[in-house]
Formats: structure tokens, C-alpha cells, sequence
């Protein structure tokens, strides 16, 4: 019995239960069932409700050992140990990695004479090289058994971890079947994100949004995924990092309603209390150089947003800055250079001729001072 919530090292964290009857496992569940518990892992520690376990059959067995597939950018790597377990961080020097570069016949993989010598090994490397060939064909980007045991003549996981690349999605779609990208542990989706969710799901146009830090002062509203990923980095490098309310991005060409909902949401949250110290937020409208999506029509959506919390926008003390260029960008910014006239709200607008993430320095600039 254990949890299964996305997070490991539950041995280590006292979350699992071992060889008990169905009894013991039903009281073991109902006393942890819906408590908050804080797990300590590589990366710190993460705080969240327990809501979902796993009860799995109790197998007796000999060995323990380590498996693990993993992907960078050049290859692929197999990592085995003849000593699995919850403390494999402990003898890692037992693990013998193998290198596999990209586009290599996962058929011919040199397996078995790379592997360390353990008790049925012909089996073991059959078991390791058929399983790289699923890791690949499913676009796996994670797999994990820890451990891996031998039982009755056959190698039986117990314990698993995976990870998938979502994007890989349209060319995986009949061989995943029906599956749900779980949220992370500790991490429960805000209504908020939720809805903008759900926008995504009715559009062949692409909306994301991830709350960070309600209380951040910088804010975007970024258009384009990759430019998403370089104005969050930028607002980071330049020491803001803590300050950083939210990650998302919206492209595809959008509508006018969708573009207006999405801002309607983010404005919502950024706009619901002042800053305790007084200090201005600073929301940041940013993106590349659009090939199709166009300008002017996402735009309409934005400014009728902000027309609608240009109270709140005042009372927040917020200062915007604006970056864009692409189909009918002229149009796009002009609407927004009075938009700043009308609503009373400090607005500066630039296009194409300035660097993508100068608006994030310069808003920085200002809220380091």
C-alpha cells in the first residue's frame, strides 16, 4: 500500500505499507486518507493532500535491482544496478549506465554484455533491451523501476515512475488511449486555471495559464509559447524572480472572445489586492514578431479587458508596457496608445524595432529602484 500522487521516496517518508491483510491495509489507507503531509524529497519539500493509493499484491523475493530509461538532447541512457531500493542514491557507483544515440534500432542495443553480472542475466537483458524498444515507440521521456524484482522465474516491478511527452501526443494517440496528465503533488489547480483550461479545450488556439505567486508584481500576458519561456527566464535573470506572479502564454490566432476571457482571468487575479507596501505592478503584454496571428484582433480583446478593470488597474497602481509586431501590429499598438489616454493608466507601447525583452528591463528597472 501507497500513495500514488506523483512524488517518490515514499519508504523514506514513511508512506508504505508492507505484507498486511486486507484489514490492515483498509485502516492503514483511512487514517491517511484526505491528510495534508509534507514529503521530503531531492528537490525540498512539497505539501499537499493524500487522495489517491495504490494497493498491489505482496510478492516475496530474493533481489532487488535498478532500472532506469532517460533522455537528453543526443541520446538516450539505460541505467542498471544490481541494488535497488529506496536508498539508490546511496550506491550509485553500482550502476552501470549505457549510452544509446538518438535514432538508434532499439533492436541493436549492445545489452547484455554491458550488464553487471547478476543471476539470470540472458533474461534480464532480454527483459531491459524489449523494454527500451516501448520506451521509445510510446515517447517516453522517463522510466523508472525501483525496485525491479526477480520472482518465480520472472522480473516483476514494483515499484514505477514514468513520464511522457505530451507532445508527442498526436502520433501517440491510439497507442496511449484515453489519459489525463496529472496535476503535480502539492501543486492543486486554481479555479482560474481551470477556466482557462477549459478555454483551451473548445480551440485549435493554444491558452495556458500557471498561477506562481498571487501576491508577484510582474505579470505577463505573452503572446507565443517560446516567447513565454524567454520573458518568464528574463524577469529571473534580472533578479525578480520571487516576483514573477504567473506563466502562460496564448497564440494560434485566438479570437477576440477568447483573447478577452483569457485577459479577463489574469487581470482578475492580479487586480484583487494592492500591494501591502504600496509598490506599483507591472503587467507585461509581450511577444515575437506574429506570423499569422493577427495583432489588431487579439488586441481588441486585451483593450476590452482593461477598459473593464481600469479601476482596479489604478487602485493597484499598475504600469504597462507593451512589445508586439506581426499582421496589422500598427493597427494593434495605436488602439493601445489610447487605450493608456483614456483609462488613466501609465502605458508605454513599442513595436518590432525594439528588442523583444527590452519591456521586461525596463519595468524591472523601475521596480528595483
Amino acid at each position: 500500500m501507497k500513495p500514488d500522487q506523483l512524488f517518490g521516496k515514499r519508504g523514506k517518508n514513511k508512506l508504505l505499507l508492507l505484507d498486511a491483510d486486507l484489514q490492515a491495509a483498509v485502516a492503514w489507507i483511512g487514517e491517511r486518507m484526505g491528510k495534508e503531509v509534507t514529503i521530503e524529497g531531492a528537490g525540498g519539500k512539497t505539501t499537499g493532500v493524500l487522495t489517491h493509493f495504490l494497493i498491489e499484491p505482496f510478492a516475496p523475493h530474493d533481489a532487488e535491482y535498478y532500472l532506469a530509461f532517460t533522455s537528453s538532447r543526443d541520446a538516450d541512457t539505460i541505467h542498471f544496478s544490481p541494488q535497488g531500493g529506496v536508498d539508490i542514491e546511496s550506491v550509485w557507483n553500482t550502476v552501470v549506465s549505457i549510452e544509446v544515440p538518438v535514432l538508434t534500432d532499439p533492436a541493436k542495443v549492445e545489452v547484455l554484455a554491458k550488464l553487471p553480472n547478476v543471476p539470470h542475466k540472458e533474461t534480464v537483458a532480454a527483459f531491459v533491451q524489449a523494454l527500451y524498444g516501448i520506451y521509445v515507440d510510446y515517447h517516453f521521456t522517463y522510466l523508472e523501476f525501483n525496485p525491479i524484482a526477480f520472482s518465480h522465474g520472472r522480473l516483476l516491478p514494483l515499484d514505477t515512475v514514468a513520464k511522457l511527452d505530451d507532445t508527442a501526443a498526436f502520433q501517440c494517440a491510439d497507442k496511449w488511449g484515453p489519459i489525463e496528465f496529472p496535476r503535480p503533488f502539492g501543486r492543486p489547480m486554481t479555479p482560474e486555471e481551470a477556466y482557462v483550461e477549459s478555454l483551451d479545450a473548445k480551440t485549435g488556439a493554444s491558452l495556458k495559464l500557471t498561477l506562481l505567486n498571487p501576491d508577484g508584481r510582474v505579470w505577463l500576458l505573452v503572446a507565443g509559447g517560446g516567447a513565454s519561456v524567454i520573458y518568464a527566464d528574463t524577469v529571473v535573470d534580472l533578479g525578480l524572480g520571487r516576483g514573477l506572479a504567473n506563466y502562460g502564454e496564448y497564440s494560434g490566432d485566438p479570437s477576440t472572445e477568447l483573447t478577452y476571457e483569457y485577459t479577463k482571468t489574469l487581470l482578475d487575479l492580479m487586480t484583487r489586492k494592492p500591494d501591502p507596501h504600496g509598490r506599483p505592478k507591472y503587467l507585461l503584454i509581450g511577444g515575437g514578431i506574429a506570423n499569422f496571428t493577427d495583432v489588431a484582433k487579439t488586441f481588441t480583446g486585451i483593450i476590452q479587458a482593461l477598459e473593464e478593470h481600469k479601476d482596479k488597474l489604478r487602485k493597484n497602481h499598475v504600469k504597462i508596457y507593451v512589445r508586439r509586431g506581426g499582421p496589422n501590429y500598427k493597427e494593434g499598438l495605436e488602439n493601445m496608445r489610447r487605450l493608456g489616454e483614456r483609462i488613466g493608466v501609465p502605458l508605454e507601447v513599442y513595436g518590432p524595432e525594439t528588442h523583444m525583452t527590452r519591456i521586461v528591463s525596463l519595468a524591472l528597472e523601475e521596480a528595483q529602484r
